[in-house]
């Protein structure tokens, strides 16, 4: 089988796994841009995220899906704010930024949108473009979210939280000691609808330390 027929039968399997998904399909019913909102939803109604009034960061936020749920939880009196390398159709209440999270320049544009104003929460839901070599994936995972993290340090409020997705390989337990350097308490989050073969998780840091 050469490159090219075994990378069509991979891609046919996918689409076949994706439409037969039942996230994906409670999704289209339910008006959410992507299946992504039931990971967020489940860990919001164990571990209450949101509230009304939060200032909230979603980055890695296309196609919008977390917006859509965190715009109608942080409301009234909730500012949101978004980030992604990838376009975003406009979402109400939401104010986006398109760029690279690693690049200065989008980094200094999102201060200047915060203007001082502290974060309440830092979601991220960031991931690069797969390789399929490990080595290079895993480094490539743990450098955005040793980024969200030191982001997080700076500009969250005291007492402040962090829901940041990594996937368990080389530089898992590094991260996982540098949240809980600056963080009363880290949970480990796997929802229920993140795939079964997927190795992503997600890192609940809560109570940023002043």
């Amino acid at each position: 089988m050469t490159q090219k027929s075994r990378q069509h039968k991979k891609s046919k399997a996918w689409m076949h796994e994706h439409v037969n998904d039942p996230y994906v399909q409670k999704a289209k019913a339910e008006g959410w841009r992507s299946r992504a909102v039931f990971k967020l939803i489940e860990i919001d109604e164990k571990d209450h995220l949101l509230k009304p009034g939060m200032t909230v960061l979603d980055l890695g936020a296309a196609p919008g899906s977390w917006c859509q749920y965190v715009a109608r939880r942080i409301q009234p009196g909730g500012k949101l704010i978004a980030l992604d390398l990838l376009e975003m159709t406009p979402l109400a209440g939401v104010e986006f930024i398109q760029g690279d999270f690693r690049e200065e320049d989008v980094l200094d544009k999102l201060k200047s949108v915060l203007a001082g104003r502290r974060v309440d929460l830092v979601l991220s839901d960031m991931a690069p473009n797969m390789s399929g070599i490990s080595v290079a994936d895993d480094a490539r995972v743990m450098h955005l979210a040793e980024l969200a993290l030191d982001f997080a340090r700076q500009h969250l409020t005291p007492g402040g939280d962090m829901l940041v997705k990594v996937f368990q390989g080389s530089g898992f337990m590094e991260l996982r000691k540098g949240i809980m350097a600056s963080f009363d308490s880290l949970k480990v989050r796997k929802p229920a609808a993140s795939r079964d073969r997927s190795a992503e998780t997600y890192l609940l840091a809560c109570g940023l330390r002043s």
